[in-house]
Formats: structure tokens, C-alpha cells, sequence
């Protein structure tokens, strides 16, 4: 079995696959290297394995107060991206979508915050019916922060979040001089892509090595239906056509396969 590490290594292998060197595949170099770009895009956009699930610590400018939303680009590396260093490690710039920003503001900081006072009072106690337990051990407790939660929820819920790849801009839907203030940290969520360059056992995946075989195959159609039925010495005739139209339905199961098997479910919202 061919193992893949390198973009050169797997235009290799899809020239293999359609009969080279036996029969001449009649694509140019740089087209079977954009065809691979085009196939990373898809890999990164619609297959699982193409982005990795990240956090980003982000402080507060003045320019995003002044502005309304965060330019992802000023994004520093990803906290804990696996397998990565802080110089190669993905930014703001890999984002391609983003899930949450996580709930921001004092928390349990405040001693006179009942969360505060629940944690002082009857953590230790909440299975012995200490201080102010009731007697109902987890359950009361799991009920009352259940309570506690859906009042946050109803007075101060979770800000709502928008955000477009092509601006790379993040808007969050606050007043942003009176909700937050320079300094103060932001905790993003979000899917980033993973580099090919870093992760070369990407080149290794079996759809994008079949995927990536199509699309050069409907470009060799591509090239050679511009002389489709001229006859060649020995009586063969030229069928670019035909190559196109069997790699298009080549490609056509493959994307429908990514949609009912690699891409990630939908993320429904609950309210």
C-alpha cells in the first residue's frame, strides 16, 4: 500500500493511478497542482479529519471596542494545537468557522455572588447535610445550579456570535464599551484547518487520494476534448468527453459521500 507524506508524492501517485507511465496523461504539472489545491480546499472545508477542534485566548483592544468585532487575523497561535509548536502552531488566520465565545465576566470572583456563597457554604457538606444542606445531597445542589443558570440565561445570557471566513471578522452582539473593557480576555472556540505542511499524513487519506485522482482525471478529459474524435495513426480516435463525463460521476459520488460520511453534523441550536 502507498504510503503518502508529500504533495509531490501523491500528484505522483494519481498520474499511477490513471496509467502512467504506460499510458500518457496529457495534464500539465501546474494543473494537477491546483487540482490538489482544489481537493485540500474540500478536505479542510467538508471532512472531519481536515480541522481540529481549538481554543483562543484573545485581550480586549481598544480598536475592537471602537470597531464592534474582533479581526481574527490578530489572533495569536492556538492554545494546546496538538502536535504543533507555538512558531507553527495555527492562528487566527487557519479559522474556519467559529462555534462560541465563551461566557465572560466576574464569575465566582465576587464574594457576594450567591454561586460564590453556594460553593463556600455547602460544597463540603452537600452529601452530609452541613451548613446549609438540605439533606438531598447532589440532587438539590445539581437543581439549585440548574435554577441559578437558567435565571443567568434569562437576566444575562451567552452573547450571540457572527461570523464570515471572507472577512474574517468576528461580531459579537454586545455593547461593547459597556460590556467589556480593555484587557480583559475573550475565550474563542472555534474549528481551525490543519496545515498539510505539519501534518503530512493528510496526503495519506484515501478520499483525498481518490478525489484528488478524479479531478486530475476530468482535467486530462478537460484537455483533450478540445480534439475529440480526431483520428490518431492505427485508427484510434480521441474521447476526451468520455474521460470528462466518468470522472465527473467519479467526483459526484465522491462529494456525496464526504456530505453523508466525513463532514461534521450539524451544530443545532436549543432554546
Amino acid at each position: 500500500m502507498a504510503s503518502l507524506s508529500s504533495r509531490d508524492q501523491l500528484i505522483d501517485y494519481a498520474f499511477r493511478r490513471l496509467g502512467d507511465p504506460v499510458i500518457e496523461i496529457n495534464v500539465d504539472r501546474q494543473q494537477a497542482e491546483e487540482r490538489l489545491d482544489d481537493a485540500l480546499q474540500l478536505f479542510t472545508e467538508r471532512h472531519f479529519d481536515g480541522v481540529e477542534r481549538a481554543l483562543f485566548t484573545y485581550q480586549v483592544t481598544q480598536s475592537d471596542i471602537d470597531n464592534g468585532f474582533v479581526n481574527m487575523e490578530d489572533l495569536g497561535a492556538v492554545n494546546g494545537a496538538s502536535g504543533a509548536t507555538a512558531s507553527t502552531a495555527p492562528t487566527g488566520k487557519d479559522v474556519v468557522s467559529v462555534i462560541k465565545v465563551h461566557r465572560f465576566g466576574d464569575g465566582t470572583t465576587n464574594m457576594f455572588d450567591v454561586r460564590y456563597q453556594m460553593a463556600l457554604n455547602d460544597y463540603f457538606g452537600i452529601n452530609r447535610n452541613l451548613f446549609m444542606g438540605t439533606g438531598q445531597g447532589l440532587a438539590s445542589y445539581d437543581s439549585t445550579k440548574r435554577y441559578i443558570s437558567m435565571i443567568e440565561q434569562l437576566f444575562e445570557p451567552e452573547k450571540m456570535i457572527r461570523f464570515n471566513k471572507v472577512t474574517n471578522r468576528l461580531h459579537i452582539d454586545m455593547a461593547w464599551s459597556e460590556d467589556v473593557t480593555v484587557g480583559k480576555y475573550l475565550v474563542i472556540e472555534a474549528y481551525v484547518a490543519l496545515s498539510p505542511t505539519i501534518f503530512t499524513e493528510i496526503f495519506n487519506d484515501i478520499l483525498l487520494k481518490k478525489y484528488v485522482t478524479a479531478l486530475i482525471k476530468r482535467q486530462w478529459g478537460a484537455n483533450l476534448s478540445k480534439f475529440d474524435n480526431v483520428a490518431l495513426p492505427g485508427g484510434a480516435t480521441m474521447r476526451g468527453g468520455e474521460i470528462f463525463r466518468e470522472a465527473q460521476e467519479e467526483l459526484d459520488k465522491l462529494e456525496e459521500e464526504v456530505r453523508l460520511t466525513y463532514e461534521l453534523p450539524i451544530d443545532f441550536g436549543i432554546g
